[in-house]
């Protein structure tokens, strides 16, 4: 895989960043006043950012409690033949409850994080993980709370 090239952001664009990753509904030109420059230099230094790849979008986030997804897992999914990866990887996408998907060192194939609503709900959709063909088994992880979630700091 190749790497990708590191963008260079200064201090201004750092502060237009800080802004909208702690609140991304700030009005432009709200942060405009913030950072002392116009709105439309920070329109601009927005669209470098987007081009450069560094902003993967932006989106609402929404609180998965109050939809009554109370059990976050994480599993370990060993495969019973690696090369069968691609396949099994497009079935778990069908899987609602499968929020990430990770190719990782170790004893797994992959590893994923799972919001259900229950355990008997987790129970039923580690089932269906297992139900695919290639999927030999799996080891379930249950989150008790999540104590730190951040994004990488700017």
């Amino acid at each position: 895989m190749a790497k990708k090239k590191q963008t260079e952001i200064d201090g201004i664009d750092k502060k237009i960043l800080r802004t909208l990753m702690e609140d991304a509904r700030t009005p432009i030109l709200e942060i405009a006043r913030n950072v002392g420059i116009s709105g439309a230099a920070i329109h601009q230094r927005l669209r470098k950012l987007e081009k450069s790849g560094l902003l993967a979008g932006s989106k609402f986030v929404v609180n998965p409690e109050v939809l009554g997804f109370d059990t976050m897992a994480f599993v370990g999914v060993y495969f019973d033949k690696a090369a069968d990866a691609p396949v099994i990887i497009k079935l778990l996408k069908r899987v609602p409850e499968v929020l990430e998907c990770h190719y990782t060192t170790g004893n797994w194939n992959v590893f994923l994080k799972v919001i259900c609503k229950s355990n008997d709900h987790l129970m039923q959709t580690l089932n269906s993980i297992q139900e695919i063909n290639g999927v030999s088994r799996t080891e379930t992880f249950i989150s008790l709370a999540q104590l730190i979630q951040r994004q990488v700091k700017i």
